[in-house]
């Protein structure tokens, strides 16, 4: 067993009173940030040296309290203040590493200026900060009071940070960090492949077929009229944000529903199979073709990520095959790989006789795929042998201008 950091969110009610506090302490956290990084760029602007962290936490916060300009930050705890900054340190660090190639995946942007009209407001509370889960069940916050709390579980150990978050519904959420303990599941023999699509949600190599929920699509109508009355309110007026409440509201229930679903699904596939594998989708440039907004309303990457971290958490193997790997193509029962096909061919048939359904013939090619690079290191083959070609396919033409080979069409030097 091993320890591990969990995120637990609840919904909060804060009452009147207390939203105005909070919304103070967001606004002081919004400025701090924003202060810090305006003091940076003012700094490499004029060609000096890059600003510690000590440096600007003195300057940002502590001196900044005793000028009129900035004597209301003293109002909110300054744990919020400081977890502001450590907010801004965080975002160089990670545009850092990024730009030096210490940092895998997605280029960073340098951090940017936050504004109080965005639809997420967020603050932090750590141990310093003196926070605390008072017997009654409340959230006892500092410089902010006791918050009802709507808990639908129990924490398992004591929180080590909450963060109080306002989305823009304008509802308010309590997010606590614990450390928890491992428990693995009991062991299956059971392994699957997973291939996520549009037509199904999800394929499994076992035949099963999840039908895509489309929770967006469901909801389009709402979010069309709720749309056109926003459109047609003035703006600056209390109205119009009225209406955008409510089509944030809308599109927070479509989320949420989204989130349950995908946590149910992902929780049954885990606890059913010992090993579960996925392909690598590359979900960004799906969402810049014209399958943008289905790909959106499909969540796969969310999906993924709870399978990945559930597989960690109760002792499941969890593998992704890579997005290259011909799964659709390949027949799974001789390993021929065919031509590129539309999306409309839902079945096709291989030359050796098998037929097959598109995406569960892709799901067990994943499942393959992900158990040969799964393998031991104890000689076993870890890749699938090339198949011979037949001997028809595999004469050379006098006016090729480059052999192939036969199997998967890669030019041979």
């Amino acid at each position: 067993m091993r320890s591990v950091q969990l995120r637990y969110n609840f919904r909060v009610y804060p009452t009147t009173g207390q939203q105005i506090q909070l919304a103070k302490a967001f606004g002081c956290a919004r400025v701090v940030f924003n202060d810090g990084l305006r003091l940076r760029q003012q700094a490499r602007e004029a060609g000096e040296k890059y600003v510690s962290d000590g440096e600007l936490s003195r300057r940002i916060i502590t001196e900044a309290k005793a000028t009129a300009e900035r004597a209301w930050l003293g109002e909110v705890s300054a744990v919020v203040l400081q977890q502001a900054l450590a907010d801004l340190n965080n975002a160089y660090r990670n545009f850092f590493a990024s730009v030096m190639g210490k940092r895998k995946g997605r280029k960073f942007a340098p951090p940017r200026f936050r504004s109080r009209k965005d639809n997420r407001q967020a603050i932090r509370f750590t141990k310093n900060s003196r926070f605390k889960v008072l017997d009654n069940g409340r959230l006892r916050l500092p410089k902010i009071g006791d918050v009802e709390v709507r808990w639908s579980r129990s924490l398992p150990s004591g929180p080590s940070s909450v963060t109080v978050i306002k989305d823009a519904a304008g509802r308010y959420f309590a997010s606590f960090v614990v450390q928890a303990t491992d428990v693995p599941l009991p062991e299956t023999g059971s392994e699957v492949g997973i291939d996520l699509g549009l037509t199904h949600f999800a394929v499994l190599s076992d035949g099963t077929k999840v039908a895509a929920p489309k929770f967006l699509r469901r909801a389009a109508r709402k979010l069309k009229r709720l749309q056109q009355d926003l459109s047609r309110k003035q703006r600056g007026s209390q109205n119009r944000k009225k209406a955008v409440v409510k089509v944030a509201r809308a599109h927070a229930r479509v989320a949420d529903t989204r989130r349950d679903w995908q946590h149910k699904l992902s929780t049954k596939i885990i606890r059913d199979n010992q090993a579960v594998y996925v392909e690598d989708l590359a979900v960004a440039g799906l969402c810049r073709t014209r399958l943008a907004k289905s790909v959106h309303d499909a969540g796969w990457a969310a999906f993924t990520a709870m399978l990945e971290y559930k597989a960690a958490r109760y002792g499941r193997t969890f593998g992704r095959v890579n997005r290259w790997f011909p799964s659709t193509r390949m027949c799974s029962a001789c390993g021929r790989v065919n031509e590129k096909m539309g999306l409309n061919v839902r079945s096709w048939d291989c030359p050796c006789g098998s037929r097959h359904d598109r995406d569960h013939n892709a799901a067990i090619n994943v499942l393959a795929a992900g158990q040969a690079d799964n393998s031991n290191d104890r000689g076993a083959q870890v890749r699938p042998g090339l198949v011979p070609a037949p001997r028809g396919e595999a004469v050379t033409h006098p006016d090729a201008a480059r052999p192939t080979c036969s199997v998967e069409g890669i030019p041979v030097f």
